[in-house]
């Protein structure tokens, strides 16, 4: 059994769940608070405001007259502007009962370069009321791996706060002896500021005359290592800059993409709210912009989710595929580092800046640890330079692809078998390395984890197809010879594969091939992956939907990870039997490619059914595998990132699945489209194709789809077939 004792460690374990929360993000800062606003005191469920895998606020309450407000609602606009409603409980002042629901409380925030709140109060009442608006905020400067319920053996010294007169800091000098400074400021200036260790209590004594409208800002910075000098003293601390400063950034970035307008206007909402949080998940870091893959845990640069997430979104924007495989060719491995599972030639996994990288408690400066990274990369630059016919860019990355290609042969096929495999060598890195990563992911029969190195099945499929996809790259600029020789390497392995991973007996693939070469035959959904690549001829192709699209499988909200029947199953398991939207997605596009349609129908039939019971229409990282009951809606996972970076740029990928669009160079092609029953009519703007782009129509009659060309701008061609 494999061994590793950094298991236990990176097991995403808080000390509390939260059924519900509210997320706003800008560049590198986070904040996850309740529906209310608020992040309670000694809160254990990961609430807080983020920067850089610290958290630098881990309290805020507010009170009124020593009473809790009583929530309302909450509004999210365009990704990054969040309102909350709240009012009074009853309470006394100046020896008069103020009734319930007389006082209205408003909050409006926003995250730019730091956390800003405006608090409007106004009293209903026919006559003044005297009361206490009291604020409690603090900082515990708590590392991204420690919320996540990381042991440490020692931590950094927080420092008492300094009190100034419309301000407060709470200093933190941490184990890699760097100082970390929480600022929180306020407008107009607060009546009282006390502090006691990390904590501040700030007071507004307050009399409210009828329907006038009091204002209260505050803004929270995080500051690392410089000087925490020069206090704010706008009237408002900036905020309304700030908004329009957001307002505009995103009004540019929904321009810039595509734009998708229906009959169904639930449809509409779920792709507008998708298109603005790749825009609030993006993050510009020195060597540049990258979509990170989560809030709250992954709020950080990763390879495989970003190169996916670039792959899916082509559509949408192909410069986030470019963003992404630039920041990626930047980190790509130099050396041979067992604590990092860095070698030469690979592309990372995960990228950490906070205080437990920095002092190498964790070996994410970067780490390494992913066996299928590399070959998204292959992929992705192959698709966008087919995608967008910019041939310039693939002479640019030139260098990386025969760096990817080399560690796909020196490194990945560890004992020469034409395999891709993978083993942890880090004492702190991940035991399993492919998309299903937690140390259960990888799991046979039995129950039991299986010896590596370990051979996964999509990995084989995704090495496949960066094999003809690199091979067509180097045809394009005249490599014959190279591109010969990774066809004859792609035919190789498509014939090793369908003899070793094809179990006959279920007509189906194995999970993997295990570090004796023994088959993996747990029946779970990672073979439908393969389904895209190419790699299983067409008749094994449809046996292969056909099973996923089983009872055990298909739970009615979309495709298990892991069969029901499997020892191992468990519905609210992160890997082994609940339902990620992103492998759904690629299994997805699969199944067009393969020409099964009407699963596919079925099956974003039922994701977007299942999209309506989560808030904002998101889909969220993963959710629970429970068989889908009448009249009952799915079930949530607890700790799952939403937003998630490969759940959002799903909807997309599906999309362009359904309707059968494939961009190359000036060229739209548009195969087989198919609006699903919930769609009747759509129209797309802005596919960027080449220097132009255009607009199509589909419109579906008797269940047969069409599309017309509305317009074209540039050179650009629209293909049907």
């Amino acid at each position: 059994m494999q061994i590793n004792n950094a298991q236990d460690e990176f097991r995403i374990a808080p000390g509390d769940i939260r059924g519900s929360v509210e997320v706003l993000k800008e560049g590198r800062m986070f904040i996850n608070t309740l529906p209310g606003g608020e992040i309670p005191f000694r809160d254990m469920g990961g609430l807080g405001f983020y920067y850089a895998d610290t958290r630098f606020l881990n309290c805020l309450e507010l009170t009124v007259n020593g009473t809790k407000p009583v929530f309302l609602s909450r509004t999210l606009r365009d990704s990054h502007f969040a309102q909350v409603e709240m009012t009074n409980k009853e309470f006394t002042s100046c020896g008069r009962v103020v009734p319930l629901q007389t006082i209205h409380i408003r909050l409006l925030r926003l995250v730019k370069d730091g956390f800003y709140q405006r608090l409007r109060v106004i009293n209903f009442n026919q006559y003044p009321v005297e009361l206490t608006l009291q604020f409690k905020l603090g900082a515990d400067f708590a590392d991204i791996f420690e919320v996540r319920g990381m042991p440490r053996s020692s931590r950094g010294i927080i420092a008492k706060p300094v009190i100034f007169k419309k301000s407060v800091l709470i200093g933190y000098l941490g184990q890699d002896n760097l100082r970390r400074t929480t600022r929180i400021s306020f407008s107009p200036q607060p009546t009282v500021i006390t502090g006691e260790n990390n904590l501040v209590h700030v007071s507004y004594h307050l009399v409210l005359e009828p329907k006038k409208k009091y204002y209260i800002y505050l803004k929270v910075t995080p500051i690392i290592g410089s000087s925490a000098a020069g206090l704010t003293t706008q009237s408002d601390l900036g905020f309304a800059r700030a908004a329009e400063y957001l307002a505009d950034a995103y009004r540019t970035w929904k321009d810039e993409c595509i734009k998708v307008t229906s009959d169904n206007e639930r449809f509409d909402h779920m792709l507008r709210v998708a298109i603005t949080d790749l825009r609030a998940l993006s993050a510009k870091y020195p060597e540049g912009t990258v979509l990170e893959a989560g809030i709250p845990w992954y709020a950080a640069p990763f390879g495989r989710d970003a190169l996916i997430t670039g792959w899916q979104t082509l559509l949408v924007n192909p410069v986030l595929a470019r963003e992404t495989l630039c920041f990626m060719a930047r980190f790509q491995g130099q050396e041979v580092n067992s604590w990092r599972d860095e070698q030469p030639g690979k592309i990372m996994h995960e990228m950490r800046f906070g205080e437990m990288a920095r002092a190498g408690e964790v070996p994410h400066t970067p780490y390494y640890g992913s066996v299928d990274s590399t070959l998204w990369f292959i992929i992705l630059l192959a698709e966008y330079v087919k995608w967008t016919g910019d041939t310039e860019f693939f002479v640019k990355m030139s260098g990386s692809l025969a760096k990817a290609l080399e560690w796909c042969e020196k490194f990945g096929d560890l004992d020469g078998d034409g395999y891709i495999e993978y083993r942890c060598r880090s004492d702190k890195g991940l035991v399993n390395q492919g998309w299903k990563d937690s140390w259960d992911g990888v799991i046979d029969p039995q129950g039991e984890i299986p010896d590596g190195p370990i051979a996964l099945v999509e990995v084989q499929g995704y090495y496949y197809k960066a094999l003809q996809d690199a091979a067509e790259l180097y045809e394009l600029t005249g490599n014959q010879a190279k591109a010969r020789e990774l066809k004859d390497k792609a035919r190789a392995l498509r014939s090793n594969f369908l003899r070793d991973f094809w179990l006959e007996s279920k007509g189906f693939l194995a999970y993997a091939l295990d570090g004796q070469k023994r088959t993996v035959e747990t029946i779970v959904s990672n073979p439908g992956q393969c389904l895209f690549t190419g790699i299983l001829p067409a008749d094994k192709a449809r046996l292969v939907v056909s099973r996923l699209m089983g009872p055990d499988l298909f739970s009615g909200w979309g495709i298990r990870t892991m069969s029901n029947q499997e020892t191992a199953y468990n519905p609210m398991s992160y890997h082994n039997g609940s339902i990620w939207p992103h492998d759904n997605a690629i299994i997805g596009l699969g199944m067009k490619l393969a020409g099964e349609v009407a699963p596919l129908l079925r099956l974003v039939e039922t994701l977007f059914e299942a999209a309506q019971y989560f808030d904002h229409m998101r889909l969220p990282e993963l959710f629970c595998g429970f068989t889908r009951e009448k009249n009952l809606s799915p079930v949530k996972y607890p700790i799952a990132c939403d937003p998630q970076a490969w759940s959002i740029g799903s909807i997309f990928l599906l999309l362009r699945a359904l309707l059968g669009i494939e961009c190359c160079g000036n060229y739209i092609y548009v195969r087989n489209p198919q609006l699903p029953g919930f769609l009747h009519t759509l129209c797309m703007e802005n596919i960027r194709a080449g220097d132009g782009n255009a607009a199509l129509e589909f419109t579906k009659r008797q269940d047969k789809t069409y599309c017309s060309v509305l317009g074209t701008k540039g050179d650009v061609k629209v293909v049907f077939e």
